[in-house]
């Protein structure tokens, strides 16, 4: 398969399993207007988080396989935390000459902004139960309270959102009123938004919270990373491309919902033809 031939410039795939990575790929954009951006969305096999761990490498180290033959990408952003902690080694091996870029439960900056020292996590089931997680709170949390809730069903919420489903309130309320913990007089007071799904959802999260917190967000603290490991831009005025293409491996064309939201971050599905990416197997 040759290389889609993008807009000039240095070339960055943004990848999730679905819609997530949007809010990631966005912020690389203002960060990085001198970039060509295309983004994957590994919508045939969504939510990762229902993989098992090593169908879960497998399934990206050949779903990235074709991609990297699609784009030659100059860098990638693994927008998943679900994939990230188990996926990069493998790739960072297989591509040494590609970086790969994670993304991690922004567990260290939510402990350093809390003043009560309550603080949750908003993360996949599998994020809040992975080893990794519970490091990072044992590293950087270590004199906070720290509530680990593992929502089944947020993602898919975000995902019918940014198709033009209706939301349900009372659903989204039910996913989140286990981050809001009071404990001595004190009330959690920051939410990290461990999966990038999660941000999509952030003005209902604000609407409906018995109080307010602060939400942090990984997609900035990614897109700096990014701009570091991209070096000066190769020229002052952006790439200048309408938009830049978005795949998914299912092969479905987006609905009507779904191509407002990709063009109000900038995106326009890939043809569906014999060139995109078709992975029937989860």
């Amino acid at each position: 398969m040759s290389a889609v031939r993008l807009a000039p410039g240095l070339r960055v795939l943004g990848f999730d399993s679905g819609l997530g990575g949007l809010t990631v790929l966005a912020e690389i954009a203002k960060a990085r207007p001198d970039a060509a951006l295309a983004y994957a969305a590994d919508d045939a096999a969504f939510p990762y988080g229902a993989l098992g761990e090593q169908a879960l490498v497998a399934r990206v180290g050949a779903v990235m396989a074709r991609l990297v033959a699609r784009y030659a990408p100059d860098l990638v952003v693994i927008a998943c935390s679900t994939a990230s902690t188990l996926v990069l080694g493998p790739l960072r091996a297989l591509y040494p000459a590609i970086p790969f870029v994670g993304t991690v439960p922004a567990i260290k900056p939510a402990a350093a902004a809390s003043k009560s020292r309550l603080i949750s996590v908003l993360a996949t089931p599998g994020t809040a139960a992975r080893d990794y997680t519970q490091a990072l709170v044992s590293e950087y949390a270590g004199d906070c309270e720290v509530a680990l809730v593992g929502s089944p069903h947020l993602a898919r919420i975000a995902e019918d959102c940014m198709r033009g489903s209706t939301v349900n309130d009372d659903e989204i309320a039910r996913e989140i009123v286990p981050c809001f913990v009071e404990s001595r007089g004190r009330r959690t007071d920051v939410v990290v938004l461990a999966c990038t799904h999660y941000p999509l959802l952030q003005d209902q999260f604000v609407r409906l919270a018995p109080w307010p917190v602060g939400y942090i967000d990984p997609a900035p603290a990614i897109a700096r990373r990014v701009d570091a490991l991209l070096g000066p831009p190769e020229k002052t005025t952006p790439v200048g491309a309408a938009f830049a293409p978005a795949l998914f491996t299912s092969g479905a064309a987006p609905g009507v919902g779904l191509q407002k939201t990709l063009r109000k971050f900038g995106l326009v599905a890939a043809p569906t033809d014999a060139t995109v990416l078709e992975f029937t197997e989860a």
